[in-house]
């Protein structure tokens, strides 16, 4: 029978609140590829993947894939994945740095028989005379000047990036035991966020995911508890939780998704195929997008002053229909926000919040992507026709009233 991850992840994971709730947002997959196992950004949707060799895993015992699986999360903690690359880009060294700074938080320095196999393949930084507890940028740099010293660095190591980019391309061999046995790692590195391979703008939705995904696995920890996490990576991924997503980025990309071709006659253009006998065509790719501006009581002046003051910013990239709304839509205050304009917030509401009353009103009509501006304090709405996004402060998106697998995006105010 083919080893299945997804039957073991939830009896691995059952002592382990935080990873079982981020494992929820990682999409899993067998692939004969792969020699061992690997997480990646996908780069049409900016969703995580967990790629893994069936082979591979049902050689191991259970601790071993529980530690293989937070080898793999980890890396989309400390945003190995989206971000982090030096600037000689993904190197041998950089990839023993990453392995090395998880591998010391997750290993015991004396392994128990059920998990040595797995030890003894791992990148561990007493192994290069380094101490543990360090994060992949210190590794990176002590490798690099150990191997300087000793002649033997690797940046420019051809037949490395080769192997990779093989495996990356299905020519690896796939083989489970390519990686056995030699303490230089066991997981794959390829698809990480190298070169331009994947858009920036979906490595910035990658990382808003990440970052509700973090958020949401931590509320659970505190209340189930956060298992063998340790107290400094606590402090560590709560830290990560303030940082700053850059919002623009998000917002075009959403924008670039929602754009429908609109196709149209044109005499001007000549047709290539049928020339002077039929029209050309002529297609411009443009998308109507709906802001639909929470005003409940609920929201503070404050609150809607922060979010007409990301709508200019907003302005620079398209041309949008406001509607503002409470428990139903004021259609008399509808207006196309033209591109380049700049505005003042302007409250015409104070009643209840019924997220149903602008959804319904956007399904009724021709929009490509639906953006709404709340609180998020209100039951979740009925489904949407078209794309749908929510942007709040931060304090709301980390206890909305409602979940969603929609994009949520936080704003100071």
């Amino acid at each position: 029978m083919t080893f299945d991850l997804g039957l073991h992840v939830a009896r691995l994971l059952e002592d382990e609140p935080f990873f079982a709730a981020l494992s929820r947002h990682i999409e899993k997959y067998p692939s004969n590829q792969l020699p061992t196992a690997g997480v990646r950004v996908n780069p049409d949707s900016g969703r995580f993947e967990l790629a893994y060799n069936p082979k591979f895993l049902e050689q191991m015992t259970e601790q071993e894939v529980k530690i293989l699986l937070f080898h793999e999360f980890y890396h989309l903690i400390f945003e190995h994945v989206t971000e982090r690359l030096p600037a000689e880009g993904m190197t041998r060294e950089w990839n023993e740095a990453t392995d090395a700074a998880i591998n010391g938080e997750i290993f015991p320095e004396k392994p128990t028989e059920d998990i040595q196999n797995l030890f003894d393949m791992a990148v561990l930084p007493e192994r290069m005379g380094l101490p543990r507890g360090k994060n992949a940028e210190f590794y990176f740099k002590a490798i690099k000047a150990k191997k300087e010293q000793d002649g033997d660095s690797d940046d420019n190591d051809s037949s490395d990036k080769d192997d990779s980019n093989n495996q990356q391309n299905g020519q690896g061999s796939g083989s489970p035991d390519d990686n056995q046995g030699n303490g230089e790692g066991f997981d794959s590195h390829d698809g990480w966020s190298e070169d331009g391979a994947i858009p920036q703008e979906v490595k910035e939705l990658a990382k808003q995911r990440l970052k509700e995904s973090l958020s949401e696995a931590a509320q659970e920890a505190t209340k189930e508890g956060w298992g063998s996490v340790s107290q400094s990576m606590r402090k560590e991924i709560i830290e990560r939780l303030t940082t700053k997503v850059d919002w623009k980025k998000v917002l075009r990309y959403f924008i670039k998704t929602s754009q429908k071709a609109d196709k149209k006659s044109s005499v001007k253009r000549i047709n290539r195929r049928y020339p002077y006998i039929h029209a050309g065509r002529k297609t411009a790719r443009t998308s109507k997008i709906a802001i639909s501006i929470d005003q409940s009581g609920s929201v503070s002046d404050r609150m809607l002053a922060a979010f007409y003051s990301e709508l200019n910013k907003l302005a620079d990239l398209a041309e949008f229909t406001v509607v503002p709304f409470d428990t139903q839509v004021a259609d008399e205050f509808v207006y196309v926000w033209k591109r380049g304009e700049s505005r003042k917030f302007e409250r015409v509401r104070y009643g209840g919040t019924c997220f149903n009353a602008p959804t319904k009103w956007v399904n009724e009509r021709e929009f490509d992507g639906h953006i709404i501006l709340t609180d998020m304090y209100a039951p979740k709405p009925v489904p949407s026709r078209c794309q749908r996004m929510w942007m709040t402060d931060s304090h709301h998106a980390r206890n909305p009233y409602f979940t969603t697998n929609e994009k949520v995006i936080s704003v100071d105010s």
